[in-house]
């Protein structure tokens, strides 16, 4: 069975995250997920694409909004979580890709073949990179960049129980203001790469005590290890003689 892999982007608004993303996703030659999240569901479900992208990526408004008995009737919950759905089936099907946001560092986690990368760059670099792109008055690019970052943050903060941004929830953070966006892509790529490499070996891991067939532990001889199989990215256990 081939490998499986997932590679979640987060980036701030101007790194260039966006392209290293769609570039490892041609490079790897898989899936690409980012807003055509959207474009799929409107198709599967004949929903109004128009309407759909206007509560894309945002944070539930709580003033025109309410929740009974857990269920929201938020346009944004439910947009997110549609998309949110959509990656976990992508996932449980055993598909490989790369997502750009869409919480997917936080959705995704359970997952041992995700790599989490978030991209980042100093404020400087973002505001010529935008300014060239969108060929704005420099005086408005800052402000710009400001805006979209406080939505991504928010919109992952609210959907997520980590941080966005914050290196404790990412395998790999990397500044394209320092390397450029090609450096980036080539450390991002081999990153990958050493994961993939390192995945092929099982490794034995923690070692852990479980439930015989009839209800009680094993033995004090054997002890039990859990590694990951490499097949389904899924882990098994198995004993071992011990002493």
């Amino acid at each position: 069975m081939k490998q499986q892999f997932i590679i979640s982007i987060g980036r701030e608004y101007g790194s260039g995250g966006r392209v290293i993303a769609e570039q490892l996703a041609k490079t790897l030659g898989i899936k690409f997920y980012d807003k055509n999240i959207i474009e799929q569901i409107a198709n599967e479900k004949s929903l109004n694409l128009d309407q759909l992208k206007k509560f894309d990526e945002k944070a539930r408004n709580i003033w025109l909004s309410r929740s009974v008995d857990g269920h929201s009737n938020s346009p944004e919950d439910t947009i997110a979580q549609m998309q949110f759905d959509f990656l976990k089936e992508k996932a449980e099907s055993g598909e490989s890709f790369v997502v750009l946001g869409r919480c997917a560092s936080y959705v995704l986690r359970d997952y041992d073949c995700l790599i989490k990368v978030f991209v980042t760059s100093d404020m400087h670099h973002k505001m010529e990179r935008i300014a060239s792109i969108e060929h704005l008055d420099p005086l408005k690019v800052e402000d710009l960049i400001i805006k979209n970052n406080k939505k991504r943050k928010t919109y992952h903060n609210y959907y997520s129980k980590e941080k966005w941004g914050d290196s404790r929830y990412y395998d790999l953070i990397i500044s394209t203001s320092k390397v450029g966006i090609d450096g980036a892509f080539d450390v991002v790529s081999n990153y990958v790469k050493k994961v993939k490499d390192e995945k092929k070996t099982p490794h034995w891991d923690t070692p852990c005590l479980l439930r015989g067939p009839n209800g009680g532990f094993f033995n004090s001889t054997y002890i039990a290890f859990k590694y990951n199989d490499n097949k389904n990215n899924r882990y098994k256990y198995q004993r071992k003689i011990i002493g």
